[in-house]
């Protein structure tokens, strides 16, 4: 049986390394029921299922299925379900049970309760939300996705008849077992490809040709919601001859969200840390760590490497905030408010180097946020790039207590050294 956990698989850019893509943006997450019903909608084939908020329903939604079996899966955007605990004391967000009747029991367990997983918090995340499936019966599991890869221009195939298990794996020890298809993205995925692609999948006979029109449904779901990957792991085959997308992976290019408005809205933000809830509504890239100097850059690369410095000269990081390229004087100032509002800053250290970013648009912001904020915590600022002159003579005419730094080295030391005098 597979009631497929859904477990996060890391990104095959391992496979198709320059697929990697930078973004300012948080990226969209959705449920495994809200991708499994996007699948449904462009005609791919899962498993039959029910949502449901509270036992009742989840109790009707499995007498309602009339499966030999049934598979009921808490719903939150973390892998290892199957092995999370609830703090009800019941074991496994994932269970299987030849009796309707048991499901009513089981999700009173894990509605309202929170599941710990090895991908959750130490707390664990509430469970507002279970899925009641039929179970099927697997007799052969494959691994097929669809991503964009920038040295094709577009967007590529890649699948392998070891599937149900971790693909870097398999691409690590048996590379022959990993198989590629680039997509003409004006042609589209052409039929020789598809049949193709579900023979190197090990699909034969009457299979072959339904997987392969189950590839290009994926490819319709792929460009109708504007994705930049759809994983499928497992691709299954049951023993009745059907080909089914035991689960999905679906990823969203979020700068296509104006024309995608019904897929966002699907959008679950009370699993999202609130912070970066918030710096996400200003196009600000927030991410939480464990030190006190915060880190105010523009660029994710900038952001890594100012991490890294802080942490060389003796610092540890409270966060990874960018403030991306087209940056304004409110979003400067919204993110000094998400930085002071962390308890745990005892520093500040912005790090800007303007290329498309106008670094007096960084200053003026800065010396707003630090009068109308009343800054409490040292501040030390390093710009370069475009304007810098007049950015460094608003901070010096500001009258403010505003760290100057020379370079990426000397702010960081500044802003180590600004703690041990405290």
């Amino acid at each position: 049986m597979c009631p497929s956990d859904n477990t996060e698989v890391k990104p095959v850019c391992l496979i198709v390394p320059t697929c990697a893509q930078v973004s300012s943006r948080r990226w969209l997450n959705l449920q495994e029921y809200q991708s499994k019903k996007l699948m449904q909608e462009s005609g791919v084939t899962v498993q039959r299922f029910y949502v449901a908020d509270n036992a009742p329903d989840a109790l009707q939604a499995a007498k309602r299925l009339g499966a030999k079996e049934i598979v009921l899966k808490a719903q939150i955007l973390a892998g290892g379900r199957g092995k999370g605990v609830f703090d009800s004391g019941l074991k496994g967000g994932v269970h299987l049970t030849k009796d309707p009747s048991v499901v009513g029991e089981l999700a009173n367990r894990m509605l309202g309760y929170s599941l710990t997983t090895k991908q959750t918090p130490k707390e664990g995340v509430k469970v507002k939300t279970v899925m009641v499936a039929e179970a099927l019966d697997i007799t052969r599991e494959t691994y097929f996705a669809i991503l964009m890869d920038r040295a094709c221009n577009g967007p590529v195939m890649v699948g392998s008849p070891q599937g149900g298990m971790d693909i870097e794996e398999v691409a690590d020890k048996t590379p022959e077992l990993i198989f590629k298809e680039v997509i003409d993205i004006f042609e589209g995925v052409r039929d020789d490809q598809a049949v193709r692609m579900a023979a190197n999948l090990g699909f034969k006979g009457p299979l072959e040709r339904q997987a392969a029109d189950q590839i290009k449904r994926l490819y319709d779901l792929f460009l109708k919601v504007d994705a930049t990957q759809v994983e499928v792991n497992p691709l299954g085959e049951t023993p009745e001859g059907q080909v089914v997308c035991f689960d999905a992976k679906i990823n969203f290019d979020d700068n296509a969200e104006f024309r995608q408005k019904a897929v966002f809205a699907l959008d679950d933000m009370s699993e999202s840390d609130p912070t970066e809830t918030e710096a996400a509504k200003w196009d600000l890239k927030y991410i939480g760590l464990d030190g006190n100097i915060a880190c105010f850059v523009n660029g994710a690369g900038l952001a890594m490497a100012t991490c890294d410095i802080i942490d060389l000269h003796g610092g540890k990081p409270a966060n990874f905030l960018d403030l991306g390229g087209g940056v304004k004087e409110k979003q400067v100032y919204e993110a000094f408010k998400l930085l002071t509002a962390d308890p745990k800053v005892e520093a500040i250290l912005v790090n800007i180097f303007g290329g498309i970013v106008n670094c007096a648009i960084i200053a003026n912001g800065i010396t707003k946020a630090c009068r109308e904020l009343e800054l409490k915590v040292p501040l030390v600022v390093r710009l370069e790039g475009t304007n810098v002159q007049e950015a460094k003579r608003i901070l010096s005419e500001s009258g403010l207590p505003i760290v100057a730094a020379n370079d990426l080295e000397d702010a960081a030391k500044k802003a180590v050294a600004a703690i041990a005098k405290k």
